[in-house]
């Protein structure tokens, strides 16, 4: 009854899509005179606004102290200004606001919710301020937080799962800054000073290297003050620096490392899109069909419904600013994992010359266009999609078009993107299990 009621729905959002297109968020764009980026989406109604400051400050530029982005991101909001972490989460508390800061390959961000009350976003907005400009980097603070790393890290040693990811990060870019894990290594976070992230913070922290996004209701008059208010002080400084391309694997290789757990970790892929991308959508969609929705999927139903070789199997695009990863993965029990492996290269092979069928495709496009409402269905979520669209340079019209560009792919487009784009010949896999070195 419940797949029924679904299915119901989704036909339903698909028949309204035309409708929904018309309501996509209008993003209004300027920049500070700074040089910091703006992006705002008044939204009426609710009280409330979502607020991104995004710097391309993250672990791909880490140089060699690998783990520094991520320790000056989690340390931001330790202590700022006169406050300490206690009066930081009293202040907000007291009037209902949010804030997280968080750390990617590409990007570190802050994240403040808050409602409009004028009293209320003030105190939010002037707390976000010092944080934002007058981080205290205490070193009672860097200790605590750098050991907590540490502990982060010895655990995640003992995880086969997190293992398998980190020799696959190193496997598809090799050297290259997207290399090495987004918290970095014991050896590398244990060598980290609290200098090192005064020093990331001043270089990466600023107005030129910034972009914010708004959505709320706020006149655009509004949302421009709360921008020059937010910033104030923020010291100009300069983009970041350009870096290196990333270079595609020149064969396919595979990496074995045993760890004593029942089940193996099978990670496979290469490094392929980025934002922007002209082959984006036909990529998206493709995915979608091969190993991207669920139980339905190509792969899960070979892997899994048909065979029962894995509970869970899929493949998903990372996009990024430079190329993300294309990634099939899936964990079986040791003494399945050769025959598991054949599966899922088969069926990607498979997928990749010959694409989807009609009836696969049209499936897609009504799962990817009705479900589509619901990704954008409140301020947060469409503060982060705007922070995406501003932070990687999409187009403002990226959401108005979303399902326009789905409806247009074709099984042609799918099979063209597929064989230049993804090719099992620069696939390289990761095993990590009791089935490796027996």
């Amino acid at each position: 009854m419940h797949a029924k009621f679904l299915s119901a729905f989704i036909a339903l959002l698909t028949l309204l899509s035309p409708c929904m297109t018309q309501a996509t968020p209008n993003i209004q764009h300027w920049t500070t005179a700074q040089g910091t980026r703006v992006y705002f989406v008044r939204t009426e109604g609710l009280p409330m606004v979502d607020l991104h400051v995004v710097f391309a400050a993250g672990s791909v530029y880490d140089g060699t102290q690998h783990g520094v982005a991520s320790l000056t991101s989690a340390l931001l909001d330790s202590g700022a200004g006169k406050w300490n972490a206690d009066d930081i989460a009293q202040r907000l508390e007291s009037v209902g606001a949010v804030m997280e800061t968080s750390v990617s390959k590409d990007t570190g961000s802050l994240y403040l919710r808050s409602l409009t009350d004028p009293d209320k976003l003030n105190v939010a907005v002037g707390t976000l301020h010092a944080i934002l400009t007058k981080p205290l980097f205490t070193a009672e603070d860097f200790e605590r937080q750098k050991r907590q790393a540490l502990l982060s890290l010895q655990e995640k040693e003992e995880s086969p799962g997190n293992l398998a990811e980190v020799i696959y990060t190193k496997a598809i870019y090799g050297d290259h800054p997207y290399g090495h894990p987004t918290d970095g290594e014991i050896g590398t976070v244990t060598q980290l000073t609290r200098n090192d992230l005064v020093k990331f913070y001043q270089r990466y922290y600023v107005a030129a290297n910034a972009m914010v996004a708004i959505v709320g209701d706020l006149a655009r008059a509004d949302a421009e003050t709360l921008v020059e208010r937010l910033l104030a002080g923020l010291p100009q400084g300069a983009p970041a620096e350009i870096l290196p391309t990333v270079a595609e694997p020149l064969a396919a290789t595979t990496v074995k490392q045993f760890f004593p757990s029942t089940q193996t970790h099978v990670l496979i892929g290469e490094p392929v899109l980025v934002y922007n991308d002209p082959d984006y959508f036909p990529l998206y969609v493709g995915n979608h069909i091969l190993g991207g929705s669920g139980l339905v999927a190509r792969i899960t139903q070979e892997v899994r419904e048909k065979r029962g070789l894995s509970y869970s199997a899929s493949s998903y695009f990372s996009p990024r600013a430079d190329k993300g990863p294309f990634t099939m993965r899936l964990q079986t029990r040791n003494e399945q994992t050769d025959k598991a492996l054949k599966v899922i290269m088969e069926t990607a092979n498979k997928f990749i010359a010959d694409g989807p069928t009609d009836k696969e495709l049209e499936a897609a496009k009504q799962n990817l266009v009705g479900g589509f409402v619901l990704r954008i269905d409140n301020n947060r979520k469409i503060a982060e999609y705007v922070a995406t669209i501003g932070f990687y340079g999409l187009p403002l019209d990226y959401l108005h078009t979303f399902t326009a560009k789905v409806q247009s792919v074709t099984v042609a487009d799918i099979v063209k993107s597929f064989k230049t784009r993804v090719d099992p010949a620069r696939f390289q896999t990761v095993l990590v299990g009791g089935a490796v070195g027996k």
